[in-house]
């Protein structure tokens, strides 16, 4: 009897992993197979009739009928490692450069620094700029949160201020081609490739708060000068190897939040994994919880009290737009 009870349940487990791997393997096929709109309907057709013909084998253990689509599922894994990433593309203009960095005692070069002038999603002055940063200056490190997609989901960024005043902002992005819109779902199937941005505040923050109208929340962190040089020359260090050596971005695993995040725990190995790395709006609610943010206040006062897009919107295009939408935001 328990033979038996083992034989079903490992024939479920068998299962349950070919109808997985169908389902993957479909989207896969879907966003990546390169045959025209006919392929792609006809080639995952073809698949999930194999898949369908596997299944039913494996319930009624006529192994047989699994053979084709064994084959099929080898012959796309190995269609699948042939896709890398290029570097090469027609991409959008926002993020058509990849920014690197030369660093020479505490002065970091930056070439490619993204300064826009923006009207509209469509309608703005594009500026790439070379600008040096003396690393010694580092005043601290704050977090933007862009809320797009409700509570959940957010567009996170480093911003690093400096003793001058200026303010230069870290965002890692999915590379767009043009007239592509973003899918978090083809996210996992190496539609985009990754790209960090580095910026001017007036740029990547107020794209967001005053033309996209998006929910953009500002958190100070609680990161001592040795720790924030640290962390601006490890996101240095990665923009540099994204440059030599291209990338596919992940929706789940190499985004926004989990590249910073990988970057940190280099910084302090201790860091807990946590959910809220992958569910990219609750990260300041870890932040919170591991003592990156300020305890003087409750984390819904540093939410509200952060939220700058009403501060954001009055300064506009203001020189003093980084000073101006940090009025009221409670201090690490």
């Amino acid at each position: 009897m328990i033979a038996r009870l083992l034989t079903v349940a490992g024939r479920l487990v068998l299962v349950l992993a070919a109808a997985l791997i169908a389902l993957w393997g479909t989207l896969a096929l879907w966003y990546r197979l390169p045959l025209g709109e006919t392929g792609r309907y006809a080639v995952p057709a073809l698949w999930l009739i194999l898949a369908f013909l596997a299944l039913a084998g494996l319930l009624a253990a006529r192994w047989r009928l699994a053979l084709p689509f064994v084959l099929a599922v080898a012959a796309l894994l190995i269609w699948w490692s042939t896709i890398q990433p290029t570097g090469k593309g027609d991409w959008a203009p926002d993020v058509a450069r990849q920014f690197t960095a030369s660093v020479e005692g505490s002065t970091a070069r930056l070439t490619n620094v993204r300064d826009f002038e923006w009207r509209s999603n469509s309608d703005f002055t594009p500026r790439w700029d070379d600008r040096s940063y003396d690393l010694d200056t580092i005043t601290g490190v704050d977090l933007f949160a862009s809320y797009w997609a409700g509570p959940a989901i957010a567009h996170t960024m480093l911003s690093f201020g400096f003793a001058d005043g200026r303010h230069l902002v870290f965002s890692v992005e999915v590379r767009r081609k043009q007239g592509e819109v973003y899918s978090a779902i083809s996210g996992f199937f190496k539609q985009n490739e990754l790209v960090v941005i580095a910026a001017d505040e007036r740029d990547v923050i107020r794209v967001r708060s005053n033309v996209r109208g998006e929910d953009v929340q500002l958190f100070r962190l609680r990161i001592g000068p040795v720790q924030a040089r640290e962390l601006f020359l490890y996101l240095v260090s990665e923009a540099n190897a994204l440059a030599a050596q291209p990338r596919f971005y992940n929706t789940a695993t190499t985004n926004c939040t989990t590249v910073p995040f990988h970057l940190a725990r280099k910084l302090d190995p201790g860091l807990p994994v946590d959910w809220r790395v992958l569910v990219s709006g609750y990260l300041p609610d870890y932040l919170h919880d591991i003592g990156a943010l300020s305890h003087q206040v409750p984390l819904s006062e540093l939410r509200q009290r952060g939220r700058i897009d009403a501060r954001a919107k009055a300064a506009d295009n203001s020189p003093d737009f980084s000073t101006l939408i940090r009025v009221d935001v409670p201090r690490p």
